[in-house]
């Protein structure tokens, strides 16, 4: 079977409070975008799985891979065949595109789809949510807005399909737990569920990223090539999770260019 797992993005991230737990409670609108991964597997007859990663090289961290994890999680319960997987990485990895959470939400809708597992989509949310906190999102797939640490969710509507998104990468990633330990939990002064549904030529003044303010001043750039997205005309732009990645929504296609043209990858 093969699947292409997408990237989102986050429109508008309000880091409200900490929670006991260590995590944080914020308020945000998950968004799903074109720029996929693509995942391949099938049952071999070896004792063991393989997995093969090719594309985007992506450092370890010594931990196992998402995918792995996602299949150690079903096999708790089911009885499924080791597998040979191949994932090609094209989603950017440290960027806030939630590239490993999609490969991993997918990758568990995929085997119980091919397994015939049937396993609700409210459970497979439940093990998707143990696996990330942005990793339930990828089981529906579609636009929402998240509270808790991202697992709770509420339908909110689509963009209209003339707008166009455009998402530019830095040559650098941040890592989530810098990101956190930066920000300042704040309770945000509008509702964004509310704000989302206002026009979008609104939105430059009432949606925003909390880690943009703390983050900027540590990487100058991401302040600079946001500001290039507007100056191409831009209706809105924003940096996306804890970054790098940024994005942009324009009424028409846009014509980049310098640097911001060479850092687009959709």
């Amino acid at each position: 079977m093969t699947i292409f797992p997408n990237a989102k993005i986050n429109i508008g991230l309000n880091i409200v409070n900490k929670r006991s737990d260590g995590f944080h409670e914020i308020e945000t609108v998950f968004y799903p975008v074109k720029l996929s991964d693509k995942l391949e597997f099938l049952p071999n007859d070896k004792d063991n799985d393989v997995l093969e990663i090719s594309g985007i090289e992506i450092p370890s961290d010594g931990t196992k891979n998402l995918v792995l994890r996602a299949l150690d999680i079903l096999r708790k319960d089911f009885k499924i065949p080791f597998l040979d997987i191949k994932l090609t990485k094209q989603i950017p990895f440290g960027a806030g595109l939630g590239g490993g959470s999609a490969d991993a939400a997918f990758f568990l809708k995929a085997l119980n789809k091919e397994f015939k597992l049937g396993i609700s989509n409210d459970d497979l949310k439940q093990k998707a949510a143990i696996l990330g906190s942005d990793c339930a999102f990828f089981i529906d797939n579609a636009p929402r807005f998240a509270t808790g640490r991202g697992e709770i969710f509420t339908h909110t509507d689509c963009l209209d399909e003339k707008y166009n998104i455009v998402i530019i990468k830095p040559k650098f990633e941040i890592s989530t737990a810098f990101a956190y330990s930066k920000v300042k939990p704040q309770t945000p002064k509008t509702s964004l569920k509310e704000d989302f549904k206002k026009p979008l030529s609104e939105w430059k003044r009432l949606i925003k990223n909390d880690f943009e303010e703390f983050l900027f001043p540590f990487y100058p750039k991401l302040k600079t090539m946001k500001q290039e997205l507007y100056n191409s005309g831009a209706i809105y732009a924003s940096m996306t999770g804890s970054g790098s990645a940024l994005f942009g929504i324009f009424d028409f296609e846009p014509a980049l260019h310098g640097e911001i043209k060479a850092l687009r990858v959709l």
